[in-house]
């Protein structure tokens, strides 16, 4: 495995606990808008009085940003180091947070959305970044298993601690709340990094176009998005209005989605060897088409709609963790950022992509179709994920000389 990924020497050696947590906590915020917005969704419909479809677009406009600025955000973290990026992502996601909680109507809500694009694009660059030259070649998988569970841990701070703040302050005091917790947190990572080199003097000019495997990560990575980006937008409107789901009952769905995603994640990120690690996705991804069937079948059975959140965190949302690991895996001396931006964009895009068609079926109540529908991308996902891991493993072809 290869060191030396432009980052501050000084980073190496104060790899531990504190790292590890510091960039849970990155990973968190960089997505935690998206987790509140789809917590938060049945109290946003009512109060700003946005139809599901506008729901579903702000997750569009957010990762559609976030896919835009990802290849170039990949070059600025190669460019200007982790702990700059780090506390930018941090920064950013805190105005990003502000303004939606400020947001009087839906032109609003979506330029703030729009904003939290950018710590999406910057977030999984600048963690790998750094994880490349903090961490041993042994302990990799795990820590990125662990950092890339920051996102799901959004997830469960959305879904219950802070809509359980909704339910006393309104949803306004509790996105203010996560802008606050996100300034400390940026001033935590200005205290705890070592300070980056000078810039590099390098052209932004970014690679839009993944090849190799690159290529084959991205567009599993664009349909495993698109299942998931349904999922998180749609599940708490989903118990509200066909199971018949207070608001806060609905929002522990996400939570229980969270906190399966917090295990899969570190677990199947553990398990991510080489060798092992190319087959991965395709298994996760036919589990995932299970717990897809699953939301189907909650309209018949309402209970399986937690064995459906459980599976979905623990297959589906464990594949693009897994993904990250595939990539630092190969990652090229001075592309960590580059290389992880490319796969990002393919994710991001597919979160951009999912939610928009999903809404049209929630908003004529069609919401077995829609499951359905993400069964069917997440299936696509994993005949991707296969087809690249027969090529991975094919033997070579090259006669000796």
């Amino acid at each position: 495995m290869r060191t030396g990924q432009g980052v501050p020497a000084a980073l190496a050696s104060g790899a531990g606990r504190s790292l590890t947590a510091l960039l849970t906590c990155a990973m968190a915020f960089s997505m935690l808008q998206l987790f509140l917005l789809g917590a938060l969704g049945p109290r946003l419909v009512d109060e700003l009085g946005i139809s599901p479809a506008t729901l579903g677009l702000t997750t569009t406009i957010g990762f559609g940003t976030a896919a835009v600025l990802s290849p170039v955000g990949g070059r600025i973290v190669d460019r200007i180091g982790p702990r700059r990026s780090l506390v930018a992502l941090l920064l950013v996601s805190a105005g990003a947070l502000a303004l939606i909680g400020a947001a009087s109507g839906t032109g609003f809500l979506l330029a703030a959305v729009a904003l939290g694009g950018l710590p999406q694009a910057l977030a999984n660059p600048a963690t790998n970044k750094a994880i490349l030259a903090a961490v041993v070649p042994a302990r990799r998988g795990a820590v990125t298993g662990m950092k890339q569970s920051g996102v799901q841990l959004g997830a469960f701070v959305a879904g219950l601690p802070l809509a359980a703040l909704a339910s006393g302050v309104g949803w306004r005091g509790a996105v203010w709340t996560a802008s606050g917790t996100a300034l400390a947190v940026a001033a935590w990572a200005m205290r705890a990094l070592p300070a980056d080199p000078p810039a590099k003097e390098t052209s932004l000019r970014a690679s839009l176009v993944p090849r190799g495997a690159l290529a084959w990560l991205a567009g599993f990575s664009l349909l495993l998005g698109s299942g998931i980006a349904s999922v998180n937008t749609y599940l708490a409107l989903f118990g509200v209005q066909e199971l018949g789901m207070s608001p806060s009952t609905a929002g522990a769905l996400v939570a229980v989605l969270g906190v399966a995603g917090i295990a899969g994640r570190v677990g199947w990120s553990k398990a991510a060897r080489p060798g092992r690690a190319e087959w991965l996705p395709g298994w996760l991804a036919a589990g995932a088409v299970g717990a897809a069937l699953l939301l189907a079948g909650a309209l018949l059975a309402h209970p399986l709609v937690w064995v459906a959140a459980t599976a979905v965190g623990v297959f589906a949302v464990a594949g693009n963790a897994v993904s990250m690991v595939l990539v630092m895996q190969r990652a090229a001396p001075g592309r960590a950022g580059q290389d992880s931006a490319l796969v990002s964009a393919g994710f991001f895009a597919g979160f951009a992509l999912g939610p928009p068609v999903f809404g049209a079926l929630a908003e004529a109540g069609r919401y077995g179709p829609g499951w359905l529908l993400v069964a069917a991308e997440f299936a696509a996902a994993g005949a991707v994920a296969f087809a690249w891991a027969v090529r991975e493993n094919r033997p070579s072809k090259a006669v000796p000389a």
